[in-house]
């Protein structure tokens, strides 16, 4: 699963939520991931369309939805690669968590 990308630290982030409960695992993982609070994650889901991994690269990267999902195209849909595409030339890479 960590070749495969679906996993950041110790978070499954490859989720789809299809239903009341994954929609909620998914805020819980955005939250864990970056340590927004719920308006935050609210936000970040609504801008990447709702996809988990996108959603964290929206706070952590500070990127809008769009940016985001094409940082994770670009990265074959590895977060930590397409965080540290999105980290300025030069500058400090975006804070990460687990």
């Amino acid at each position: 699963m960590i070749r495969l990308g679906k996993t950041y630290g110790n978070l499954m982030v490859d989720l789809r939520a299809t239903n009341d409960k994954l929609r909620a695992r998914s805020r819980r993982i955005v939250a864990l991931a970056t340590g927004a609070g719920d308006d935050e994650v609210e936000a970040a889901l609504a801008a990447a369309g709702g996809e988990v991994k996108a959603a964290i690269l929206v706070l952590l990267a500070g990127v809008d939805g769009p940016t985001a999902s094409a940082l994770l195209t670009a990265s074959h849909g590895h977060l930590r690669a397409a965080l540290a595409h999105a980290a300025p030339p030069g500058g400090p890479e975006p804070t990460t968590a687990p």
